[in-house]
C-alpha cells in the first residue's frame, strides 16, 4: 500500500476533502479531520476506537501501531508500506463515520 491509494480511499469517501494541517496533510468530513497523513508520506494516522485498532495492533505490529496523543490513544497508525488496501479502506469508512454528520453517514451504511 503506498500513499496515493490511501489518498485515493480517503477522497472516495462522500463530501471527503483534503486540506493541510500543520505540516501533516488531513482528510475532512465537514471539515473535520478523519485521518491525517505526515510529510514523508510512510504513515497514516486514522482516529478509530480501541475496539477497532486492538485487533489489528495485536495482529499485525508491522503494519498497525497505537497512535498517541500525549498519554492518551486517538488511533491508529498505519505504517502504509505493511498495510493492506482493505483493511486501510475499513479504517477510513469506520473513521468517517464517526465524523461525519449523521445523515449523510446514513448514505454509507
Amino acid at each position: 500500500m503506498n500513499a496515493a491509494q490511501a489518498r485515493t480511499l480517503a477522497l472516495a469517501l462522500p463530501q471527503a476533502s483534503e486540506a493541510p494541517h500543520f505540516d501533516y496533510t488531513s482528510f475532512r468530513i465537514a471539515s473535520k479531520i478523519f485521518a491525517t497523513m505526515t510529510p514523508g508520506e510512510e504513515f497514516l494516522h486514522v482516529f478509530v476506537d480501541e475496539a477497532q485498532r486492538a485487533p489489528l495492533i495485536d495482529l499485525q505490529p508491522e503494519a498497525y501501531q497505537a497512535l498517541h496523543w500525549g498519554a492518551k490513544v486517538v488511533g491508529i497508525k498505519v505504517i502504509l508500506a505493511h498495510a493492506d488496501e482493505a483493511t486501510v479502506d475499513l479504517l477510513l469508512r469506520q473513521s468517517w463515520l464517526r465524523k461525519a454528520p449523521k445523515r449523510l453517514a446514513a448514505t454509507l451504511v
